[in-house]
């Protein structure tokens, strides 16, 4: 009997099916400059014109998958993977316009896939964006049965004008930091580490074990909940910034933590000084701290540590700039600096 792609583990008609199950949500993401429909073999959206410059990210969500899967919880990192992607534009000051997805598995559960993708689609519909296309990948014996990999791309315009960035930032600007929801997409391998290692510390408990007993620290909540918190995004945030201040640069804090993005939003010869207790750094991060016996700074070196996102703006538009953004914290001040480290906790 001769031998069948399907032999071989790939099912397109499987894959078409996971596809059917999202077409709907995928279709509320359509906007005006999209141009046929999704299933071509690239997407086309009309050109936003002249003085726009395009932004273009791409990310994916880490281990964070893994946590979703043991837990059942796929909507989380499909909604993650919009919102990361997202954050990444804003903070050169770019609209979202569209998205596409990557989607890696041994073998396509169009079940999980039609949960993790209509996610991705109800969060560029919540944006404004068009999920202009996708990549549905079936890769037997790459992957692990059960697991799928992700990745986004994301494309934003900004005139070219308002372009955020190192650039505009002076000494004085003033820091204004916006809370996270926890750990975003970042940190995952370290928070499972420890995890793992305290499951092998307890003997009698498992990975499972210790992501669902209640925490006293989180409020009775667990810890595998915790974990999976959605990445909260911020163009809602931004938007009204940009009204009330003058915008100069804008740190996500992904992976690398503190150290590893902030220094990113900031002109050579500078620092950020911050204040460490202008905000409380949130449970989920101390009891990780505490399990996994982490010294401060590679917590902060890791993790956004409670603040996810970090904009330095005009230092006499603090107060407008608090005002408009509930839960935003005055994080310090732009310095001067010459070595070392370049965001200076005190």
């Amino acid at each position: 009997m001769s031998l069948t792609y399907r032999d071989a583990g790939v099912n397109i008609a499987r894959a078409e099916d996971a596809l059917s199950r999202v077409k709907e949500r995928i279709a509320r993401t359509r906007r005006p400059e999209v141009i046929g429909d999704v299933g071509q073999f690239g997407g086309l959206f009309a050109s936003p014109g002249a003085g726009t410059v395009l932004v273009a990210t791409t990310d994916g969500v880490g281990t964070k998958l893994e946590i979703a899967r043991l837990l059942d919880r796929h909507e989380v990192v499909g909604a993650d993977l919009v919102h990361h992607c997202v954050n990444d534009a804003l903070a050169m000051g770019a609209e979202p316009l569209f998205f596409l997805d990557y989607f890696a598995t041994s073998k396509i559960d169009p079940a999980v896939f039609s949960r993790v993708v209509g996610a991705m689609a109800d969060a560029c519909a919540r944006f404004g964006t068009a999920l202009l296309g996708g990549e549905t990948a079936e890769m037997p014996g790459m992957y692990a049965p059960d697991t799928y990999d992700l990745a986004g791309f994301l494309v934003g315009a900004v005139d070219r004008e308002k372009i955020l960035g190192p650039h505009r930032v002076r000494e004085g600007d003033a820091l204004v930091g916006i809370p996270s929801t926890g750990l975003h997409t970042n940190g995952y391998s370290l928070a499972r580490e420890i995890c793992a290692r305290r499951a092998m510390h307890e003997r009698s408990a498992s990975l499972l074990d210790v992501l669902l007993a209640p925490r006293q620290e989180l409020g009775g909540v667990t810890l595998g909940v915790s974990l999976l918190t959605v990445h909260r995004p911020y163009l809602a945030e931004f938007r009204a910034l940009r009204e009330v201040a003058d915008i100069h640069s804008i740190a996500h804090i992904t992976g690398g933590g503190w150290e590893g993005n902030l220094p990113r939003a900031l002109p050579d010869g500078t620092a950020a000084r911050i204040d460490r207790e202008s905000w409380e750094v949130p449970a989920v991060f101390t009891l990780l701290a505490r399990l996994g016996d982490l010294e401060e700074i590679e917590q902060f070196d890791t993790w956004n540590m409670g603040i996810g996102l970090v904009v330095a703006i005009a230092a006499d538009g603090l107060g407008a700039a608090l005002a408009a953004v509930p839960g935003a914290v005055a994080l310090g001040r732009v310095v001067p600096h010459s070595a070392g480290r370049r965001v200076i906790f005190g």
